[in-house]
């Protein structure tokens, strides 16, 4: 029997978030891409025999990305994004983690104290802009 691969997965599209660059006007957004997640199905299709059993136990969910590229908010141009990921195993998404929890852990292999975060100064502003108008002249 071969196996269909609507026999196997339900498919439910998703929208998902990415922070992406333009390449163009430099500028960092939040963009929607729409993704198509194939979800296994509880049981295998009648009629499978034994070996399509253990390929059906070997499945996983996954994702894949229908979008190749955005169009950028501030400019208006179009460009690629910047992945060379189009499908994506759900089972991989839970277990990424962040950046502040991968620094902490390098930091604790490494034995170097956590660095006091930094407080942000306000830049200050030059003369021309502090100084009273005199008005026009």
């Amino acid at each position: 029997m071969a196996l269909d691969e609507r026999a196997l997965f339900t498919k439910a599209p998703e929208n998902r978030s990415g922070r992406f660059q333009c390449p163009r006007c430099r500028r960092t957004g939040d963009y929607r891409i729409r993704w198509v997640r194939h979800s296994k199905k509880g049981k295998p299709p009648s009629g499978a025999n034994a070996d399509d059993r253990a390929k059906f136990a070997k499945l996983r969910d996954y994702m894949l990305r229908l979008d190749d590229d955005v169009t950028c908010k501030t400019c208006g141009k179009k460009f690629d994004i910047p992945s060379q990921h189009s499908l994506v195993f759900v089972d991989q998404l839970g277990g990424l983690p962040n950046d502040d929890d991968l620094q902490q852990e390098i930091n604790a292999v490494a034995d170097e104290p956590e660095p006091e975060p930094e407080r942000e100064k306000k830049p200050t502003l030059p003369d021309r802009f502090t100084r009273k108008s005199s008005g026009w002249k």
